[in-house]
């Protein structure tokens, strides 16, 4: 079932950050941001399949991210693009950050 708009992403950024810290999956988040915690715990694989398939802007964006973070940067400024972004030149974990930040606003 799904949740109704209002639920989504309904969470601060520390308790996202705790959710990760105590091995607590959120189910009240976005596909982004599911991504985005399986990425910061460590499997880019899952995170990569929650939004290969995934045409929006968001999507795109974390998309990008994690081919960064791979380091194939050619893919991951086809996916900056896609997202109508440029490649920042901040460390990765602080387009993690910036990335989450923005999802939960």
């Amino acid at each position: 079932m799904d949740l109704p708009p209002a639920f989504i992403d309904f969470m601060t950024y520390d308790e996202f950050i705790l959710s990760i810290e105590n091995d607590a999956e959120p189910h009240n988040v976005s596909i982004y941001l599911d991504a985005l915690w399986w990425d910061a715990k460590g499997d880019w694989t899952r995170a990569h399949t929650a939004v290969n398939d995934l045409e929006d802007g968001k999507g795109c964006w974390v998309h990008a991210y994690l081919h960064r973070k791979e380091g194939d940067i050619s893919n991951a400024d086809y996916w900056y693009r896609r997202a109508g972004r440029n490649r920042p030149s901040v460390s990765l974990q602080d387009e993690w950050t910036s990335i989450v930040m923005e999802l939960l606003t």
